[in-house]
């Protein structure tokens, strides 16, 4: 069995990560699954939602002890092949680089825009860029994965 799984995070502009982990925890498009060591063989699709990298034994909610890596991405392909964990993401940011003000403005712009009544494709693409936004403040304000009451 093995220890440790190997992580590779790419998104077309850059390479965001490259490292050891216990765990990667996907936004797949059927729901969130983790991937541990001696995973079978997967190639799985995620959306819009957080990446989660365990960078050591972490309980589900241990967020405070920086044992994790909580990235926020748009979809992409991750693949599993020999405790080897290849990310292909549209895009990928760290919660320690997201601009929380771009983020409120790029909601507040889609929520404006969806507010003005356009349908169709266009309706979907403020839809998304709310969604992405959203998604963005809440990895960089630390509510991903944390217990809500």
């Amino acid at each position: 069995m093995a220890e440790e799984l190997k992580v590779d995070i790419v998104t077309p502009d850059e390479h965001a990560y490259q490292g050891p982990a216990n765990g990667v925890r996907a936004p797949g498009v059927e729901g969130s699954f983790e991937v541990r060591t001696d995973h079978a063989p997967l190639i799985a699709a995620f959306g819009i939602g957080p990446l989660i990298v365990k960078t050591k034994e972490a309980h589900e909610y241990a967020d405070v002890h920086n044992d994790r890596i909580v990235f926020a991405t748009s979809g992409g392909f991750l693949e599993i092949v020999d405790n080897t964990v290849t990310v292909l993401a549209e895009t990928v940011e760290p919660a320690s680089e997201i601009d929380v003000e771009r983020a409120e403005s790029a909601e507040e712009r889609a929520r404006r825009r969806l507010e003005d009544g356009v349908e169709g494709e266009e309706r979907e693409k403020h839809e998304d860029a709310r969604d992405r936004a959203r998604n963005r403040l809440r990895v960089a304000m630390g509510k991903v994965g944390t217990r809500q009451s």
